[in-house]
């Protein structure tokens, strides 16, 4: 059979049963005493979001406008940055302007090297190309900006010197990147190959697509968390020390 031949469409028949597997995890949740309620608002959410985005994504495809990719760009940088720090519910605010210029730059450069550098992308702001890229790009920095932090302020909060904190910090945003590193090609094939394949790319073409993905998950989750980092010491500072003072 032809690989072209692999992939077929799925109907909302078929959608349904992927969600047999997730029913029995919700329960296993419940009988746990765990936050099902909170799983399942997310299983909702991500059911919603994606229906909606599947029909604005065509609208999009299809558009030639520079000045639309280029605010659609921007609304995901500041929607990454809001829930990068929910976390931290009473910081937010305070720490936005942070992890906003830290997915910005560290994102925003990544995105930049690879579609222009690696990938030569004409023009600049072709949408099948560029959304999908800065979607994967800005959401490993979004979960590396979570992580580290979520991690700082627990650091703090038990009395460890800031510069160690930091380091603590630095290094739990890269943990899950750099366990991806290892696992791919042994434990898992990732997303961005595994469709490749399945639409019936050559799998050594979609390899190379595949480095080219972990390169710019790699560079930047760890670029994104520096400079978040970078940028908020002072005022991370000032806001355990006013919290100290209470």
């Amino acid at each position: 059979m032809p690989m072209n031949d692999t992939l077929q469409m799925i109907s909302l028949a078929d959608l349904s049963v992927a969600f047999i597997p997730v029913i029995i995890a919700l329960g296993f949740l419940y009988l746990c005493s765990l936050n099902i309620k909170e799983a399942s608002y997310a299983l909702s959410r991500m059911l919603v979001q994606l229906l909606l985005i599947g029909y604005v994504l065509s609208y999009i495809f299809y558009s030639d406008n520079a000045w639309l990719i280029s605010s659609i760009l921007l609304a995901m940088v500041c929607i990454s940055c809001w829930i990068a720090l929910r976390t931290l519910p009473k910081h937010r605010l305070v720490l936005f302007k942070y992890g906003f210029i830290a997915i910005l730059s560290g994102g925003g450069f990544t995105l930049f090297v690879i579609s222009q550098g690696a990938m030569s992308i004409t023009p600049w702001y072709q949408p099948q190309v560029i959304i999908p890229l800065a979607g994967m790009i800005f959401a490993t920095a979004m979960n590396s900006i979570s992580l580290c932090a979520e991690r700082i302020f627990s650091e703090i909060g038990n009395k460890t010197p800031f510069p160690i904190a930091r380091k603590q910090a630095l290094n739990a945003a890269t943990i899950p990147v750099v366990n991806s590193l290892f696992a791919v090609g042994l434990v898992s094939l990732p997303g961005m190959m595994t469709g490749q394949i399945l639409s019936g790319v050559s799998p050594l073409i979609a390899a190379r697509y595949q480095i080219i993905v972990m390169c710019m998950i790699f560079a930047s989750a760890i670029l994104s968390a520096v400079i978040f980092l970078l940028l908020s010491e002072n005022t991370i500072k000032k806001i355990i020390q006013q919290n100290q003072n209470a």
